[in-house]
């Protein structure tokens, strides 16, 4: 087996164990923190740590590579979510103060080499040099990827509002907040499922499954923690999915 076959099925591992391991334990960070997990670190630092390998893998692929206008415009859309999620979401994020168990971020960096390395690997090896053609289905999975962008990026600006008024935990309204709990993770997941069509990669379908596996539980987490905490939660809100989950 090539090593990016091997990757491919650590990958498929990984995924499998976060299935079984999200389905008893919340992740100790945020609004579900809590002691006993070891020493802790400050989140801006511990976020900017996580999720470093998904910025310099790729960005060190595009400065070193002699990469073609597909692969280059693919790892460029790639980085257009994690320079969001991986350097500017920690630094606008109220973090003063505020720290994490030093275990999450270390399993985030562990999970994040992985993840860049094998979808950065099968990019590459996909696509090398070539100036086309697209893959065939890479007008609608970037339209799809950009409707999560938009979503998830939307949806973290109004919690980062509620954040910065002080206070505590509030509800947050409006934008898909209308329908769901957890539209940023929505958005998440749409947008890898939209990269998963426009790399046409089994990397970004691993991805994409990943996500659902990793943010699915802490959505109905969320949920739930948002009715035992409010008594004026919106009773026809659901977690994730407008009228089902």
């Amino acid at each position: 087996m090539t090593p990016l076959t091997v990757a491919l099925w650590v990958y498929t591992v990984v995924l499998v164990g976060t299935v079984l391991a999200v389905s008893f334990v919340d992740a100790p960070y945020g609004r579900h923190d809590r002691q006993g997990w070891g020493p802790r670190m400050g989140v801006r630092v511990g976020w900017w740590l996580m999720e470093s390998p998904s910025v310099v893998i790729p960005a060190m692929a595009l400065l070193v590579l002699p990469l073609g206008a597909v692969a280059q415009s693919l790892l460029a859309i790639w980085l257009l979510h994690y320079g969001y999620r991986g350097v500017i979401y920690p630094a606008l994020t109220r973090s003063s103060g505020r720290t994490m168990p030093l275990l999450v971020p270390l399993l985030g960096f562990s999970f994040n080499v992985l993840n860049a390395g094998t979808n950065v690997a099968w990019i590459v090896a996909a696509f090398g040099t070539s100036e086309g053609p697209w893959p065939g289905l890479f007008g609608v999975g970037l339209a799809v990827y950009a409707v999560g962008f938009v979503a998830h990026v939307r949806s973290d600006a109004i919690l980062r509002g509620l954040r910065s008024e002080g206070g505590g935990y509030r509800i947050p309204h409006g934008f898909l907040f209308r329908w769901v709990s957890c539209p940023n993770y929505l958005g998440e997941m749409v947008q890898w499922w939209g990269w998963a069509l426009l790399s046409a990669s089994p990397a970004g379908v691993l991805f994409a499954l990943y996500t659902m596996a990793n943010l699915g539980p802490r959505a109905l987490a969320h949920h739930r923690w948002y009715r035992e905490t409010f008594d004026d939660y919106p009773a026809q809100r659901r977690a994730l999915l407008p009228g089902l989950l």
